[in-house]
């Protein structure tokens, strides 16, 4: 999930530092330098390392601990083991403090995984724009990367939507390191078409907050627009230091949309415009994506709409509720007997199947699990994996093949609730 922030050029320059010390520190079966056999331990255990970087503070933590908290009772359920090696797994933090991730932890993040001769999997980023930090450093390391939660397009392809020099930029090495375990930001834009189709609408204003994050997703709306018989009948990035937007609404009130999709993230400045699209429609629907879909959208007492607006209110997500997949109440009760939660943030079956799938790529290497291209090879060789988010495979992107989001409408909470899942026929 890319939540934009001002971070963007900090994380450039903290990638060119890192880089050059990654291409001295990765070691093991790899393109890097090192011994063949780095995860040998001394005597006869043998032993693998599984990092994860998670920002375990700021405004994502109440997502990533619990995902971290499924990693940990996955690796719990295989004994701490994957085929004929134990597994030492270390859980990092990204995050310095109450803003979320920091460019410098991430790759300090990293450079610790990528020095270990023992690492042969890393889970993580959590945040897009983290991940442009750590995929660079661990593909010169040679270390398989997969995230349990990144949509941006733009790590794995270059659709609408991705920068210039993406995804080119990660893979320094020629080789692709990076997979991920959830759908992208272009099966998230049909999936709005598709739920915007359902729900009636027939003149459609398209509306991002300017940021990296909705500007994207606006793109691949209007690529797909087309597939889902979508009129988009205006087109607007705003400018987030207006106050009421007044040029913006008038011009997007001429078009006489009856829904609007707000591309962005939650914020004052996205709330703001929904308030005056609000008065200036009073009857239209008001879509948005994963970025939007919290209560800092639509719960007054977290900074929100008016609750006036909340039954017009509807999002898309990356998560379901456990109870939509196919694993999930076995999940929920294995988590329930572990840590005493009966429903956890979904984000936590994401690092649970993370995790899985680590240990089962190891394993069914037999001997050479301790080889981190063996296991990158294996990865990406996965075809019709059975698994509690559903049976996936990945593509010669290291992109999952499963196309669900969650759609949720605003509860009696006057917070996002699931209502049901939503799969788009067609995608880029």
């Amino acid at each position: 999930m890319r939540l934009a922030t001002c971070k963007a050029l900090a994380a450039v320059l903290v990638v060119l530092a890192a880089l050059a010390v990654a291409a001295c520190a990765g070691s093991g079966k790899s393109a890097s330098a090192g011994p063949a056999n780095g995860s040998r331990a001394s005597g006869s255990e043998k032993v693998v390392a599984i990092y994860s970087s998670l920002p375990l503070h700021g405004p994502s933590a109440a997502e990533a601990i619990p995902l971290q908290n499924g990693i940990k009772l996955a690796l719990a359920q295989a004994g701490d083991r994957a085929g004929p090696f134990t597994v030492r797994y270390t859980p990092l933090d990204d995050s310095t403090g109450p803003a979320g991730w920091d460019p410098s932890q991430t790759a300090a993040d990293a450079r610790r995984a990528a020095a270990d001769p023992q690492t042969v999997f890393y889970i993580g980023e959590f945040d897009d724009e983290a991940s442009e930090v750590s995929i660079p450093i661990l593909n010169v390391a040679g270390i398989p990367q997969v995230s349990p939660a990144n949509t941006d397009v733009g790590l794995t392809t270059s659709q609408p939507g991705s920068g210039p020099d993406e995804p080119g930029r990660y893979a320094p090495t020629g080789t692709r390191t990076y997979l991920r375990i959830v759908p992208t930001d272009a099966i998230q834009g049909a999936a709005d078409l598709l739920t915007m189709k359902q729900a009636g609408c027939t003149r459609v204003a398209v509306a991002d907050d300017g940021e990296e994050y909705g500007a994207g997703l606006a793109k691949l709306v209007e690529a797909q627009k087309r597939a889902y018989g979508i009129d988009v009948v205006s087109e607007t990035t705003l400018d987030p230091g207006e106050r009421n937007f007044p040029g913006a609404i008038a011009a997007i009130k001429g078009e006489r949309p009856d829904c609007l999709l707000l591309a962005g993230i939650a914020s004052p400045a996205t709330v703001r415009v929904t308030k005056a699209f609000h008065l200036a429609r009073p009857t239209a629907r008001i879509f948005g994506p994963g970025g939007m879909c919290t209560s800092a959208w639509t719960n007054p007492h977290d900074g929100g709409v008016p609750a006036s607006i909340d039954p017009l209110i509807e999002c898309t997500a990356v998560t379901l509720s456990l109870t939509a997949y196919p694993g999930g109440k076995a999940f929920a009760a294995a988590y329930k007997a572990r840590y005493g939660v009966s429903n956890p943030s979904p984000y936590a079956i994401l690092g649970y199947e993370a995790m899985s799938l680590g240990l089962s790529t190891i394993a069914s290497l037999g001997a050479d699990g301790d080889s981190k291209s063996a296991v990158l090879t294996a990865l990406f060789g996965t075809t019709n994996r059975h698994s509690v988010l559903g049976t996936y495979s990945f593509d010669h992107n290291g992109d999952t093949t499963l196309r669900t989001f969650g759609l949720y409408k605003v509860g009696r909470s006057e917070n996002p609730i699931f209502v049901r899942t939503v799969t788009p026929p067609h995608a880029l």
